[in-house]
């Protein structure tokens, strides 16, 4: 019998099946930033350069973000318990061969590909079941602030939880930890039930799919291409946006026919979402591209190995964690739009404070305090705007806004890495470390101008019809 969140709070029923999800986002978010203090290792071991962990790295969270809308419309035609399942396969398996990879080939088709497609079919039922699970406001907003919680302390804590065990054993073991990890979920996970029934007759858009997935590739590509080829970067760049402008064609002329596209754009008619997903991009993107670039800095150029590493990485888990576990306290006596706002803020004033520090003193704890801040920032805005997009939409269209949320959060956490780390692998020195910490500062700008224009009050989720927009400006 499938379990709801009732008025007076979740059961613990519910709470147990809320576990093996939690655990699931925090495992995709370790995949994503625990390769970082791995970077010398795994460069000497496959014999290839930092560039080419880089590409490994980015690969994985673009492949994350150019198939979760893909994955998000699966869940309706195949189940979300059934996809969840299944993308934990593909991901145990993406993880032992990684483990057992002879050559930076066969990592990223183990990491980069199979880990990839595994994440992009389980993070959305995550959101999906939670948000179908969870029928009451403050339970599911609990329920949110607790996955976002441990995907926010997945990134901060992989550089430590990586260089440890790279330092006690070998980074291939820390690809085994994530297989560990996965068959924990799946024995968490038997008693998950789907609240709906799968609908095999369900359309799926496999143009469209083909297509998002093709711009959004085309793109990151471009960016990496940067500090080689500037013509083979342009022509990336304006090959993947107009094959999004044809993705988004094709969307139109499916909707014109009556057919259901892989993305619908009425997503995109609701202003309050559409900020909400920028400030989304632009965390992750801030938190993974400061992640990378200073790995990078610390390992190449000063030297440290990978316990070091993450070690100084603790600073950033501390900020996350603490600020994760006051998010409800927050969001008791604060507006979301305010919990972003100075999360923007004091996420910008943390990114100055490592340029300030670094560049004046050569001891690595001098990158302590402005990791703190950066945690501490983006901890704390990470579930106000989840929860602001996953409720801006009835149940019934939950599938797709939780693949485009998935999507566009990890397209940020692949930008980060593209971005910044085509910055500092340029040059591999102190001002290639200042300029990637540079452009990250006014990315950052970015994210909070668009938190400026979020309504200051939200209506409550469940006033809205089904199927229409639910976050709208209370009068």
């Amino acid at each position: 019998m499938t379990v709801h969140a009732s008025t007076q709070g979740p059961s613990s029923a519910l709470r147990r099946v809320l576990i093996p999800l939690a655990l699931a986002q925090f495992i995709c978010s370790f995949a994503g930033s625990n390769m970082n203090v791995m970077i010398n290792d795994i460069s000497e071991d496959l014999n290839t350069t930092v560039q080419g962990v880089q590409l490994a790295i980015t690969l994985f969270l673009l492949v994350m973000a150019a198939l979760m809308i893909p994955g998000g419309k699966l869940t309706d035609r195949y189940g979300r318990k059934r996809c969840f399942t299944v993308g934990l396969l593909v991901y145990g398996v993406g993880a032992l061969l990684s483990a057992a990879a002879p050559g930076l080939g066969v990592l990223i088709l183990g990491n980069s590909i199979l880990e990839g497609v595994g994440t992009a079919l389980l993070i959305p039922p995550v959101y999906i079941l939670t948000t179908l699970l969870f029928t009451q406001v403050t339970s599911r907003a609990k329920a949110f602030g607790a996955i976002s919680a441990m995907g926010g302390v997945g990134a901060a804590a992989g550089p430590l939880i990586g260089g440890l065990i790279t330092s006690a054993i070998s980074w291939r073991a820390a690809f085994v930890f994530q297989a560990a990890v996965i068959a924990l979920i799946l024995l968490l996970s038997r008693r998950l039930v789907d609240p709906l029934p799968a609908d095999p007759t369900r359309h799926f858009d496999t143009v469209g799919a083909v297509l998002s997935a093709l711009g959004l590739i085309l793109l990151v590509l471009g960016i990496l291409a940067a500090d080689n080829n500037v013509w083979l970067m342009l022509g990336l760049l304006v090959s993947g946006a107009l094959v999004l402008a044809g993705f988004f064609g094709w969307v139109r002329h499916e909707e014109r026919a009556g057919q259901e596209p892989l993305l619908s754009t009425s997503l995109f008619h609701n202003r309050t979402s559409n900020l909400g997903l920028v400030t989304q991009n632009v965390q992750w993107l801030l938190l993974i591209g400061t992640s990378f670039t200073v790995s990078a800095y610390l390992q190449v150029v000063r030297g440290y190995d990978a316990i070091q590493t993450g070690v100084i990485f603790t600073a950033a888990t501390a900020g996350l964690l603490l600020s994760s576990l006051g998010a409800e306290r927050f969001a008791k006596r604060r507006a979301q739009r305010t919990l972003i706002l100075v999360g923007f803020v004091v996420t910008i004033v943390g990114i100055g404070v490592l340029l300030a520090l670094v560049a004046g003193t050569p001891t690595a704890w001098a990158f302590a305090p402005g990791l703190f801040l950066i945690g501490f920032g983006v901890g704390g805005m990470l579930t106000p705007s989840v929860n602001i997009v996953q409720s801006s939409f009835a149940e019934q269209r939950q599938g797709e806004i939780s693949g485009l949320s998935r999507s566009v959060s990890n397209l940020g956490s692949s930008l980060g890495t593209a971005v910044a780390g085509t910055i500092l692998v340029a040059g591999l020195t102190t001002h290639a470390y200042g300029a990637a910490m540079v452009a990250l500062g006014v990315i950052g700008l970015v994210g909070l101008g668009a938190a400026m224009f979020l309504p200051g009050r939200l209506a409550p989720a469940a006033s809205a019809p089904s199927g229409t927009p639910v976050d709208r400006l209370q009068p």
